[in-house]
């Protein structure tokens, strides 16, 4: 039966380590960044090596082909891929697997002289950690991409999007030309680390995902009133500062308590101003990330949460601005490619559990215009977005024939 070269496999794997590298260990490689783009340099290089056809769209996103050298309706695609770049201080397999997997997916198809009725193609797409904007590549692949705001995307930090891609060669008016016509794409396959511990504790080699869930990000800004530190009394304070802490309290509990089953939240960012001992804070932004399923549910807990920082504001004479930055739509994967993975595995030998991603993928937006679905492997310890994140040997190899196998399935 085919298989793919698990050695060539974890040599490009450790190769695209090496682009933002940590001296401890771990990736740091944000999107349109010098090291993302020694990593894109390097990737169009080896997708050359290995036999395809490379194309980089007006969105950054990188493609690697056999039977096109473009995405169109005359000939539908069946599509892999996932994503290079990296939270701060992450892993080297997050969305990195799915690429490098999907390219050795077609590699292998490519020097055993298969012969798929349908074109294949893997894609690297751009930011889909969302430093300027979240599942930015894929979103304007399909279509769903509010390009009038490209000019006000911007990272917490205030570096704008437009910027970085001109100082990467890109021209930021170019991001609509990505989008694929309607019909170009026949299926998406997507191969992720689980990020998470259930398929390791439950002792399950593969994890077909029926649902990716939604996320919605914003910007809670609370003003108050900048004062001497030593001199001010306590009662007469305006802390801006109480007011985000007590609102991230109020929130996250709102959430655990009102939210569904699976519901999550998380408060990563937090900025003072002016940012000095002595001084009582003026000003202080949290960013807010709130994850669920169930797209009802993210709504009302996104209205609910607005309700308790403008109370939070009330309450203690402060200010507030609520500015959404991102929403991502829960989407459920198609059963046909659930099923014909399942069917893969059930070839192969592998045990399979049904489950819901509780992070969010390039596959959701895919999901909005083909038949898309994604397969899980198991995360040692459940570790990810951290340097140490880190699957086995044996469970990559494992990952990749499935995909490799599921595709000549799909394109067949």
């Amino acid at each position: 039966m085919l298989a793919i070269d698990a050695a060539r496999l974890t040599r490009r794997l450790a190769e695209l380590a090496r682009f933002g590298a940590l001296p401890g260990g771990g990736v740091t490689r944000s999107c349109w960044s010098p090291a993302y783009e020694g990593a894109r340099a390097w990737l169009l290089g080896e997708i050359r090596a290995a036999g395809l056809a490379p194309w980089v769209d007006g969105a950054g996103n990188v493609f690697g082909a056999i039977g096109i050298d473009r995405v169109g309706v005359e000939r539908p695609v069946v599509l892999t891929g996932s994503h290079i770049d990296t939270v701060p201080e992450g892993g080297t397999l997050d969305g990195a697997l799915g690429v490098i997997a999907g390219l050795e997916c077609l590699q292998t198809i490519v020097e055993n002289k298969a012969t798929p009725r349908c074109p294949l193609a893997v894609a690297a797409w751009s930011d889909e950690e969302g430093r300027y904007g979240s599942l930015f590549g894929s979103r304007a692949f399909c279509g769903l991409l509010d390009v009038a705001r490209i000019p006000e995307m911007a990272a917490v930090d205030g570096e704008k999007l437009v910027d970085v891609m001109r100082r990467a060669g890109f021209d930021p008016a170019r991001v609509p030309e990505a989008r694929a016509p309607a019909g170009a794409v026949a299926a998406y396959v997507e191969l992720h680390i689980e990020q998470g511990p259930r398929l390791e504790e439950a002792g399950v080699e593969i994890g077909v995902v029926q649902a990716i869930v939604g996320v919605r990000r914003s910007r809670i800004i609370f003003h108050g009133q900048a004062d001497h530190a030593g001199t001010t009394p306590m009662a007469r304070r305006r802390d801006a500062f109480l007011g985000g802490a007590e609102y991230a309290l109020r929130a996250r509990e709102h959430v655990v308590t009102h939210g569904s089953a699976v519901s999550v939240t998380n408060i990563g960012v937090v900025y003072v101003h002016p940012g000095a001992s002595n001084i009582v804070p003026g000003r202080a932004e949290l960013v807010h990330e709130m994850r669920d399923p169930d797209a009802a549910v993210l709504e009302r807990l996104w209205t609910e949460c607005r309700e308790i920082a403008e109370g939070v504001a009330r309450e203690r004479q402060l200010r507030v601005e609520i500015r959404p930055t991102s929403a991502t739509v829960p989407a459920l994967c198609s059963p046909t490619i659930q099923a014909a993975v399942e069917t893969v595995c059930a070839k192969l030998g592998h045990s399979t559990q049904r489950m819901d991603s509780a992070a969010g993928h390039d596959a959701q937006n895919l999901a909005a215009v083909t038949e898309a679905g994604m397969i899980f492997i198991p995360s040692v310890g459940g570790k990810s977005h951290r340097t140490d994140e880190t699957s086995d040997p044996r469970a990559i190899e494992r990952g990749a024939n499935v995909l490799l196998h599921t595709l000549l399935t799909l394109a067949t």
